[in-house]
């Protein structure tokens, strides 16, 4: 397998630079080795990151990756003396877009915290709001929530949450399905006035119980027979309660998020 270093360099936190790494998931034929050098503020770090991939070049046999999102054009154009492949932010997406505009952009580092600040303040409200309402913790100000996910535990409800309302600012509750909800056949009594909110998740009895196994190994509640008997439960509760709800078993949290925003109309 191909082997190429990719390097993330930011003059701050480097968060925008590793969302433009996604792309790197589009070429499975390469084993990447990921480094990030955040805070790269001054010539000498640059400097130092150039040392870096010239270490990296001769240890790879070829060019290091080079992902970029440096505001200043001094510190940006040294760096580019190095002999990399480089995806740069503000010459690819930013300076083309400031031509378009007649604007000039902001290029200090840590603009989309100041620009879009009262946005990232939502995030972290919603952030705040979800680890205060996982598994059920507490039903006070459920009315606040913009969906509560239900489901068996362990099918993909909090990494779900929590993506939500990084990612989206979406105020995510998430409550667990139990053995008490099977006996009495309906969902709990405090979700009954919020059933417009109401996602749903399941997943394959046979990944159920694999990742209770990790937990909980030998246990009933990990056992297949278990799993499958909660799941087809479950999902006979959501079914008559005119809940949506998606497999987890394949899916990643991206795109259940997205599936999740889609369904109950919250996407931007």
């Amino acid at each position: 397998m191909l082997k190429r270093t990719v390097f993330f360099i930011s003059d701050g936190t480097g968060i925008t630079a590793g969302a433009l790494g996604k792309l790197l998931e589009h070429f499975p034929g390469t084993n990447f080795t990921q480094v990030r050098l955040p805070f790269t503020d001054t010539l000498d770090k640059i400097k130092l990151a150039q040392d870096a991939i010239l270490n990296a070049a001769e240890e790879d046999g070829g060019r290091p990756v080079v992902i970029m999102t440096l505001g200043n054009i001094e510190l940006r154009s040294t760096l580019k003396e190095s002999n990399a492949y480089f995806i740069d932010l503000f010459n690819t997406f930013i300076d083309p877009l400031s031509l378009e505009l007649d604007q000039k952009p902001l290029r200090g580092a840590g603009i989309a915290h100041s620009v879009m600040g009262s946005k990232y303040n939502d995030r972290m409200e919603a952030v705040n709001f979800t680890l205060n309402h996982d598994d059920g913790m507490t039903n006070s100000g459920l009315e606040e929530a913009d969906v509560i996910l239900i489901g068996v535990s362990r099918c993909g409800k909090t990494p779900t949450s929590v993506y939500l309302a990084m990612q989206f600012g979406i105020k995510a509750a998430n409550y667990p399905l139990i053995p008490e909800d099977f006996e009495r056949g309906s969902l709990p009594a405090v979700l009954h006035k919020h059933l417009d909110k109401i996602f749903g998740l399941t997943i394959k009895p046979e990944r159920l119980h694999a990742v209770r196994n990790e937990r909980r190994s030998g246990s009933f509640y990990a056992s297949i027979e278990n799993c499958r008997k909660e799941i087809v439960t479950a999902e006979n509760l959501m079914r008559n309660a005119g809940i949506t709800w998606a497999d987890s078993t394949s899916r990643s949290v991206e795109e259940l998020s997205a599936i999740i925003m889609e369904k109950t109309r919250k996407a931007s």
